[in-house]
């Protein structure tokens, strides 16, 4: 049992999350990612509670107006606030990266542990199936996906989460055939644990750590591709605020009106360079060969 008891924790050990704390908090671009991450989530958290104008609410004596004391952000061309908008659109995009990678994790991970850990026909009929979905542009099957769904955000959800499903399966595969020959799970099979519980209690918490960060690179990745389904009209539907959607409009008054386009394009670049940010700190943070 000696090597067992060596082996790493499913929880990680106290000293590895300060050493990897104070990694983060000498990263000052990884510092600035959480700081830009953390304001847009506190910002769609408090949506509800905010004093803003309904984002629905039209007005014809307001239409196209530009930004001033009574809309900080101009009003857009049924007259709605656009700060309005931009506040409650962030909940759509910031849900939509998350719960769309979300689904990728909980799908692909399961699937790349079971074709690591196994390997033999599993592995190839997993990894070839992986393959050929990765043979595929990642926007192009979204918006394929999405178009036989429906239009709806729950369906664009799906349909991102579906897409980059298979990042998350090669990504897993790849770790656990490196973990599986280590001596305490080799150690637990000595001992007589059954496959289920090697896997959960000895593999998945030693690969888990770069899931995290390829999780919080790809939610960069999904808020573009709710907002490219939103442009197409495959998202979020009006006259429920989206980004993607506030652009769609905005192309048409580029001339007329430009802060129509500006501060939903001025988000999501923000919110895709945060998470940017952040995930490529935790890279650095929870890699144990970095000091």
């Amino acid at each position: 049992m000696t090597v067992i008891d060596q082996a790493p924790a499913a929880a990680v050990p106290k000293r590895e999350k300060s050493r990897a704390w104070r990694k983060m908090k000498r990263n000052k671009s990884a510092l600035v990612g959480t700081v830009i991450v953390l304001f847009f989530a506190l910002l769609a958290i408090a949506a509800p509670f905010l004093p803003i104008p309904d984002p629905v609410a039209t007005s014809w004596t307001a239409i196209r107006k530009a930004p001033s004391a009574a809309h900080w952000l101009g009003t857009d061309d049924l007259g709605r606030d656009i700060l309005s908008r931009m506040i409650w659109g962030a909940q759509a995009s910031l849900m939509a990266g998350i719960f769309s990678v979300a689904i990728a994790v909980c799908i692909g991970v399961p699937f790349g542990l079971i074709a690591g850990y196994f390997g033999g026909w599993v592995d190839m009929v997993i990894s070839r199936i992986t393959e050929a979905l990765l043979a595929l542009p990642f926007l192009i099957m979204a918006i394929a996906l999405a178009a036989f769904l429906g239009p709806s955000l729950m369906n664009a959800m799906i349909a991102i989460g579906l897409s980059a499903m298979p990042i998350f399966v090669r990504l897993t595969r790849g770790q656990v055939l490196a973990v599986k020959t280590e001596d305490y799970v080799e150690g637990a099979r000595a001992v007589g644990l059954n496959h289920f519980e090697i896997m959960v209690r000895y593999i998945l918490p030693n690969v888990f750590a770069p899931i995290i960060v390829q999780a919080t690179l790809t939610i960069a990745t999904a808020i573009i591709a709710e907002a490219s389904l939103s442009f197409l009209g495959l998202g979020q539907q009006p006259p429920a605020p989206s980004w993607g959607s506030m652009l769609n409009v905005a192309k048409n008054f580029l001339s007329q009106a430009p802060w129509m386009a500006m501060w939903p394009g001025a988000a999501i670049f923000l919110v895709v360079i945060g998470f940017n940010l952040l995930g490529d700190g935790l890279r650095d943070a929870l890699d144990p060969r970095e000091a």
